[in-house]
């Protein structure tokens, strides 16, 4: 049986149609992400009607994350130059059109900490200006434009705010890799030490805010637990309440009511997103909003009069949908599919399936097959996902659509140390680097095998960031498994790439130095850990690929490799993006670099191509 349709490459991983819709707070008017001459811009217009018009004006690498400011009348949005993240926020005033550069200011990195609706003019703004290692809090009045520091950052990697729109929250770093969560009163007082959660809690613990009170925080917590849960705990008596938890699986999101600041729902996410409902209010609202969509929902943003919930629908095998819920009427309004060019292809279902390691560790993924071909000796992608202090999670995923549909397994483990587990099983790869969390990989490429679905000499090894080193690990340290190999902005060496983070990742480097190692301490050992010290073992062809301005992994991460790999005359193609950093945002860039991959794919594995 033949594969179905070929799909553009365009169609799967270019700019979206459109994405991202969020609602004004007078619920009148709906923005949205779309490209404008090829380049993603903020578009606004009325809600269901056909005014919708370009309010910024973007031209190079285009917008991918922007929000309504609570004034009704602005529209707030970052950007950076060439990928190198530092990022300045914008403004667009959309009565005048003025677009404003709020934080004007050269290698300085902004970050937007809030904006609460109760102070609609008012956002408060990171910057590490003083010090490039630490962000302090500024006021930013959007009428005057005025910027006023309002809290000094001593050291903490994180800040909560209240509802009173104070910072009262912080969260401090620890030598063993630990974060003590530090709060005060009013923002006249010291500081002083809620909680400090230890190395074993500080990936799969964290607080998410305060309650309206001012008097509890809330907390995704694995203290006391394996899995994260969703715990209330009392500023001045530390007493812990928890509120949603599974056995299994941690907390990955909640929905927090904007006005009483009450936990709404818990989200866990297991095979697939899973909700707990805490307020019996909405009780009949999620149970409309399920009978939508049989995808995973989430509720992406509302309304201030709280009558208006824009809904977000996660499918693995179709677009992303997002719908207007009317919650008096109980009624939704389709809005659009961010490619609805895609409901004309046949996809791949992602499956999840569940195998053991070496060590016995149960390991869970995703594989997404070919459509409409027999499940037995196919060519198969390893896509190892980045992080790794994250994980692959079902719904569409455009890359995994793409192998499927030029004929490849595409196959995506969480291996140890991935996130969502519970806390033994990412404080498994602590030090794992190279060692069990690359046994992992390998046995999931051995269990495939196994099961007949790939053909052991038609496998490649793909992968970013974290995924790119596991990349360059599987060429260098078990070149016997795989045909051939795609790193994305991988580290080569453990201890170059932990001397040259960016500053402000320093006052998190004691975590780095717990679960990857010490380049002081540790350097032989962060060696044996590098793929290049055994970049001799290379017997495979490669592409690798990076971004010049990437502030993450360093584009002398990609050059030393390579410069070993031409010494010693190993097949390779270097693609290097002058205007680019972790990751490709300019979608001439991303077309560039699937084409070479398409291309190089079905020249050692066999698949198709668009060409």
């Amino acid at each position: 049986m033949p594969l179905p349709e070929l799909i553009p490459l365009d169609v799967l991983l270019g700019n979206p149609e459109r994405s991202q819709p969020q609602i004004s707070p007078d619920g009148t008017r709906l923005a949205y992400l779309a490209p404008v001459e090829g380049v993603l811009n903020v578009l606004v217009g009325t809600v269901g009607g056909d005014d919708f018009v370009p309010v910024t004006k973007d031209t190079d690498r285009g917008i991918h994350s922007y929000m309504w400011a609570h004034d009704n009348r602005h529209v707030l949005y970052t950007q950076d130059s060439g990928g190198d993240e530092n990022w300045r926020l914008y403004t667009v005033d959309l009565e005048t059109g003025d677009i404003a550069d709020r934080t004007p200011f050269e290698g300085v990195q902004a970050q937007l900490i809030t904006h609460r609706k109760q102070f609609p003019n008012d956002v408060l703004v990171g910057l590490n200006s003083d010090n490039p290692q630490l962000h302090d809090v500024f006021h930013l009045n959007l009428s005057s434009g005025e910027l006023r520091k309002v809290a000094d950052n001593p050291g903490f990697v994180g800040w909560l705010v209240d509802a009173q729109l104070k910072v009262r929250g912080a969260a401090a770093p620890q030598p063993d890799g630990g974060v003590a969560i530090m709060v005060r009163d009013n923002e006249d007082d010291e500081w002083r030490s809620l909680v400090v959660l230890d190395s074993d809690d500080a990936l799969t613990s964290g607080p998410i805010g305060f309650n309206a009170a001012g008097d509890a925080i809330y907390f995704q917590s694995s203290v006391g637990a394996n899995a994260a849960r969703l715990v209330r705990m009392d500023v001045a008596a530390g007493d812990v309440e928890v509120l949603a938890s599974d056995p299994t699986y941690d907390l990955v999101t909640v929905v927090m009511h904007p006005d009483t600041r009450e936990m709404q729902m818990a989200g866990f996410l297991k095979e697939r997103l899973e909700w707990q409902i805490l307020d019996p209010e909405i009780a009949e609202d999620i149970e409309a909003i399920r009978r939508l969509h049989p995808g995973d929902f989430g509720i992406s943003d509302r309304d201030h009069a709280d009558r208006t919930w824009l809904v977000t629908f996660d499918d693995d095998a179709g677009p992303v949908k997002y719908y207007a819920y009317d919650r008096e009427s109980k009624q939704a309004r389709f809005l659009f599919d961010h490619r609805p060019a895609l409901n004309r292809y046949s996809l791949a279902p992602m499956e999840p399936f569940s195998m053991k390691a070496r060590d016995g560790l149960e390991l869970n993924g995703y594989m997404s097959f070919p459509v409409g071909v027999e499940r037995r000796n196919l060519p198969t992608i390893i896509n190892v996902h980045g992080g790794p202090w994250h994980r692959d999670s079902w719904g569409f995923n455009p890359e995994a659509q793409w192998m499927a549909n030029r004929g490849y397994l595409c196959v995506q483990v969480n291996f140890r140390g991935s996130t969502g587990y519970g806390k033994d099983f990412v404080n498994a790869g602590d030090r794992e680097w190279g060692g069990k969390m690359q046994d992992d990989v390998s046995d999931t490429v051995q269990w495939v095998i196994e099961q007949g679905y790939a053909d052991p000499d038609r496998i490649c090894i793909y992968g970013g960031s974290y995924g790119g080193y596991a990349t360059l690990v599987g060429a260098t340290f078990t070149p016997e498994l795989y045909k051939c190999a795609v790193s994305i902005v991988g580290p080569s060496n453990l201890k170059t790439w932990i001397e040259t983070v960016p500053p402000y990742w320093a006052p998190m480097i004691s975590m780095l130095h717990k679960r990857v190692g010490n380049p002081e301490a540790d350097e032989d050992f962060l060696w044996s850990r590098s793929p290049l010290s055994r970049v001799e073992k290379i017997d495979i062809p490669m592409i690798i690929a990076h971004g010049a301005n990437d502030p993450r992994v360093k584009l002398s991460e990609t050059e030393q490799i390579v410069e070993a790999m031409k010494a010693k005359g190993i097949d390779h193609e270097l693609i290097v993006f002058d205007d680019e950093g972790h990751g490709f945002a300019k979608p001439e860039n991303r077309m560039t670099f699937y084409r070479a991959v398409e291309k190089f794919l079905a020249r050692h594995i066999g698949g198709r191509t668009e060409d």
